[in-house]
């Protein structure tokens, strides 16, 4: 879905690298969500 390795991904997820936008956006898209909402900026979903 975001045409990138596991390892990839993996390093966002323990903060070695920073997610760029187009892969927040296209996260946000796939939940359903807000980009504040997957930062942690809000509680509203």
């Amino acid at each position: 879905m975001l045409g990138m390795s596991q390892t990839g991904y993996s390093k966002y997820e323990t903060g070695e690298n920073d997610i760029p936008t187009a892969i927040l956006i296209k996260l946000a898209d796939f939940y359903k969500t807000s980009i504040d909402y997957l930062l942690g900026r809000t509680d509203k979903k």
